[in-house]
C-alpha cells in the first residue's frame, strides 16, 4: 500500500505503473510473487496537486474507501510503502527510517513497513535496505502459508497378549 497515485498512476487509473512500480515488480518477483498474487492500493485515491504530500483532511476522505478495501480483500499481511502510508496506518510508530522491515501484528493483519519504491529510486542506498525487507517478508510468508503439519495418528490401544495352552 503506497500513499497516493503519481503522475503515471493517475493517467492510466493503476497504481505502480512508473519507475516505482518496476522496483515494486522486481521486488515482489524477488520472493515468488507477480502483481496477479497481491492487491497494490493506495491510501489516497487521487494524485494531489503538484505532487505535493498528502494533507491529512486528503487521507481522511479517502479513509472509508481503504477501509472497505481492507474488509473485502481480508490481506493477511500488508506491506506498508513508504512514511505517509506509515503515518495514516500505523500512526505513532515511529520512523521509516528505524521500523523499516519490522512486522507488526494488529488483529488479524501483520503491517510491514518498508521505504517507499520511488524513494530508493532516488536514493540507491535504499534499494539494498528494500530487498532485505523483502526477504524478511519472504521467510514471514512461507512460515504463514505453509500447509499445517499432518494430524498425529490416534493410539492404537494395546491388546494384551493371550497366554497359550500347549497342553
Amino acid at each position: 500500500m503506497g500513499e497516493a497515485p503519481g503522475f503515471n498512476e493517475d493517467r492510466q487509473g493503476e497504481p505502480f505503473v512508473g519507475a516505482a512500480g518496476k522496483l515494486l515488480d522486481t521486488l515482489l518477483a524477488r520472493i515468488g510473487l507477480n502483481r496477479s498474487d497481491v492487491y497494490i492500493t493506495n491510501v489516497l485515491k487521487c494524485r494531489p496537486p503538484q505532487n505535493r504530500d498528502p494533507m491529512p483532511n486528503e487521507a481522511e476522505a479517502c479513509s472509508p474507501y481503504l477501509a472497505r478495501q481492507l474488509e473485502m480483500i481480508k490481506p493477511k499481511v500488508v506491506l506498508v510503502l513508504g512514511r505517509h502510508a506509515l503515518e495514516r496506518l500505523m500512526p505513532g510508530q515511529g520512523s521509516i527510517s528505524h521500523i523499516h522491515g519490522s512486522l507488526v501484528k494488529r488483529g488479524d493483519i501483520a503491517y510491514v513497513p518498508l521505504y517507499h519504491p520511488a524513494a530508493a529510486l532516488h536514493n540507491g542506498a535504499l534499494v539494498a535496505d528494500l530487498e532485505r525487507d523483502f526477504d524478511k517478508v519472504k521467510v514471514y510468508l512461507d512460515k504463514l502459508l505453509a500447509p499445517p503439519p499432518p494430524p498425529e495418528p490416534a493410539p492404537v490401544p494395546r491388546q494384551e497378549a493371550e497366554q497359550l495352552r500347549l497342553l
